[in-house]
């Protein structure tokens, strides 16, 4: 995640190769470290413009880099014309002058999604969350299924329907496809879904258990726990489930792997020193490297976009609290009580369960939004980049 400067700087050295890319002239706003970006909504015409302009107030204000003012205070104004399948965006600078003019199409909330995250990224450098997918599991029906929904939380609805356990899921990082564990056979296996389709197929199915089954960042690679050699170890696959190769040799039981963002390193949970702790391993292999967090019970962890922070699961006592590790440093602090954090493409927003909700957490500024609850049991979430 790219961060303003403590001092004050012009903004058209932040926004200068996204306009030479649109041919835009450069807009000369100073913004420092305190302030978001003061943004207006302005004239969203066409057949669903006023549910248009809704989606477009709640996701410009929940990607934590902007503050939705009147016209005349405004930065920057935001237009749009939208009917049916497609929108033509249009944003100025308080000059008039265009800084970014675009069409997306899709359906009435993907296109305004996709609108947003072209906006974040145009005006701050930053990759946008808005048109990405969220997984969960949830004990609405009695049984644990997954169920999937826009980053906001809107659109929730139930993919699974094994009427047994399914859980651990992990989306590719296109959102296209997901894996989980499945319970169907009688056995913990992998399963994966192509969600545009819903084709499902059962890619993991080696004697013993299968779970924790986690994409790379190019989506071509799997990093899952297997024990069929005795002992859950931590192996890599392809995307289907082929060419399984072991990475770990330890006593212990791992779990919860998560990869770099550049797929050289995987990270993971394991107890073989006692209580689960966190190590580092290369994706070829090798001894795992443990990672001093300073808590005595970590699992669950999840490797941000920009590959400078570790967020994880400590328990201390009866309690769960999500925690943050910055590599660089080795600095360590946590930031909400729950459980199974899972990092935005935008490395400052991570989603996590309270139990009963799911929530969002923009971790620059410590806001928490709600964004599901009233399905039973929430757990084990999981997002897009």
């Amino acid at each position: 995640m790219k961060k303003f400067r403590a001092f004050s700087l012009l903004a058209s050295c932040l926004f200068a190769s996204a306009a030479l890319l649109r041919g835009a002239e450069t807009p000369t706003i100073t913004i420092s470290k305190s302030d978001k970006i003061a943004i207006a909504i302005g004239t969203v015409s066409g057949a669903d413009g006023a549910q248009v302009a809704k989606i477009l107030q709640n996701d410009l204000a929940m990607s934590g880099y902007f503050n939705l003012v009147p016209a005349a205070s405004a930065n920057f104004n935001v237009g749009a014309i939208s009917n049916g399948g497609s929108l033509a965006g249009n944003v100025t600078d308080r000059a008039g002058k265009v800084v970014l003019s675009k069409s997306f199409n899709g359906s009435e909330r993907g296109k305004v999604h996709a609108y947003v995250d072209e906006i974040v990224e145009t005006l701050t450098g930053s990759k946008g969350i808005s048109n990405s997918k969220i997984a969960f599991v949830a004990t609405r029906t009695g049984h644990k299924e997954i169920y999937l929904a826009d980053a906001d939380g809107a659109g929730v609805h139930q993919i699974t329907n094994d009427g047994t356990i399914s859980v651990g899921p992990k989306l590719s990082p296109d959102g296209s496809h997901l894996v989980y564990t499945g319970y169907k056979s009688g056995y913990a296996d992998v399963y994966q879904i192509d969600l545009g389709s819903g084709a499902r197929d059962r890619i993991i199915k080696f004697p013993g258990t299968n779970t924790g089954a986690t994409y790379s960042p190019n989506g071509r690679e799997l990093a899952v726990i297997v024990s069929k050699d005795g002992n859950p170890e931590l192996y890599t696959t392809s995307a289907g489930g082929g060419g399984a190769h072991r990475l770990t040799h330890t006593p212990g039981v791992e779990s919860s792997p998560t990869w770099s963002p550049s797929g050289d390193e995987i990270i993971y949970s394991s107890d073989e020193r006692g209580a689960p702790q966190l190590f580092r391993i290369s994706a070829g292999g090798g001894t795992g490297r443990p990672i001093n967090t300073g808590h005595g019970y970590n699992t669950e962890p999840d490797w941000s976009p920009d590959g400078k922070k570790v967020a994880f699961t400590v328990r201390d006592g009866g309690s769960f609290t999500i925690a943050i590790l910055d590599l660089g440093s080795g600095n360590v602090h946590s930031v909400a009580s729950g459980e199974g954090p899972a990092w935005g493409a935008d490395s400052r927003h991570l989603i996590f369960a309270d139990g009963v909700s799911l929530i969002l957490l923009d971790a620059q500024t410590g806001q928490k939004t709600t964004l599901v609850s009233g399905l039973g049991k929430i757990s084990e979430p999981t997002w897009s980049r």
